[in-house]
């Protein structure tokens, strides 16, 4: 085994990182530095300092992150319009890689030369973390405890925890009925119970929004405000990335706006059930789709959409810190220099729908589309030569078929 002086570990405090912690210490007897970084997870996160500090941890990082994570990942991949697979917002995704910039981060500022993450060998994150650390610093050495040790059920995991007198509440002890992550932008919600897709999804599992019967029945209207492609004020009032996401997070919740029963491909190569709410997400993209429909050219429009699967797929496979999708996201930040303005939606049982938007750089002409007199002149006439031309290939097709 390669020699180890110092780890920095992605902890959460919770069981599977706090079995972590002593398995790293025990394994590789060295200093191990923890890293808890605060996404908006709606957690208290002091018990993990409390839990670090027990295990005999001098360097203990907290971090909140919520303002970068919004501001300089979740709005980057909301100007692309990003669902993967038509669907998902990637609440999970583009979380991943700035952790990872952060346990690089600290690393290089503690001359630490490895850092270690709880992600399972079955699962997207396991790649996501490593392939930003091999793209941001390939020097440091990644430790994936999953991967390496002979820990092979829950069962062991508790026996484990025992035996180091590590604490195991109470809910912990029995069998998870589902394993939850959770930052600002969502809640993800899969296996044990939901690994079925044929069974119907417990209403228990949803956390963020009542359940569509529940939500009022007077739809509620809000107003948001665009620059340049991102939101910056909710009726009026203007307010931080994170401040109006989670705005926007409470406001969809009391709606039931953002709810996902998911059958998705993992990158590694397998099928995976997930619930997902996005509350605050699905307000923000059917927002941002309005004001680009009346900004945005429609041959930049129709380029974005062309492109926009395969910006999602990186993002979902890890490939955030990548040169193509660097390159993807220049292209995309230079479409949204007049994509400013504001959108009225409608939020209702489920549904966020666009009833208005108005923009000071709109391409929108009411005199070119209008069937009354327009003070704009167009000649009827030269539609007559538009559709002569484009139907001349298909003239000569239908001829050669002898139709």
């Amino acid at each position: 085994m390669t020699k180890i002086e110092k780890i920095v570990l992605s902890y959460s405090g919770g069981l599977d990182t706090s079995i972590i912690l002593k398995w790293l210490q025990e394994t590789y007897g060295c200093e191990v530095v923890t890293f808890t970084a605060d996404l908006g997870q709606g957690e208290e996160l002091e018990p993990a300092r409390a839990k670090a500090e027990m295990a005999g941890v001098k360097d203990i990082r907290i971090v909140d992150l919520r303002e970068e994570f919004v501001s300089d990942f979740v709005f980057p991949m909301l100007r692309a319009n990003a669902l993967y697979e038509g669907q998902y917002l990637l609440g999970s995704s583009i979380a991943r890689p700035l952790i990872a910039k952060h346990l690089v981060g600290i690393a290089r500022e503690v001359g630490a030369d490895a850092v270690a993450h709880g992600a399972t060998g079955k699962g997207n994150d396991q790649i996501r973390f490593e392939l930003a650390v091999n793209a941001l610093d390939p020097s440091i050495k990644v430790i994936a405890p999953w991967r390496q040790w002979n820990i092979r059920s829950r069962m062991q995991l508790l026996e484990y925890a025992e035996k180091h007198n590590i604490p195991v509440p109470s809910d912990k002890r029995g069998e998870a009925p589902f394993s939850i992550d959770a930052n600002l932008l969502h809640t993800s919600t899969e296996g044990k119970s939901l690994e079925n897709p044929a069974e119907v999804a417990p209403d228990h599992v949803y956390q963020r929004t009542v359940d569509p019967l529940d939500a009022p029945d007077a739809p509620e209207i809000i107003t948001i405000g665009f620059e340049r492609g991102d939101p910056v004020s909710v009726n009026g009032k203007a307010m931080t990335p994170a401040a109006l996401l989670t705005e926007f997070n409470e406001l969809g919740g009391r709606h039931s706006v953002g709810r996902l029963d998911l059958v998705e491909n993992r990158f590694i190569g397998m099928k995976s059930r997930g619930i997902y709410e996005t509350p605050g997400g699905t307000i923000l993209l059917a927002a941002h789709r309005g004001i680009e429909s009346i900004t945005l050219d429609r041959a930049a429009a129709h380029l974005k959409d062309e492109i926009m699967p395969r910006y999602a797929e990186l993002i979902y496979n890890g490939f955030w810190f990548a040169p193509e999708r660097e390159m993807l996201q220049a292209l995309i930040d230079h479409s949204q220099a007049f994509v400013s303005g504001e959108v009225t939606l409608r939020l209702y049982k489920g549904s966020a729908s666009v009833i208005s938007r108005a923009s000071p750089c709109s391409l929108y002409s009411a005199d070119l589309v209008t069937f009354e007199e327009s003070a704009i002149a167009f000649d009827h006439h030269d539609a007559e030569g538009f559709i002569r031309l484009n139907g001349l290939r298909l003239r000569s097709w239908a001829a050669r078929n002898g139709r």
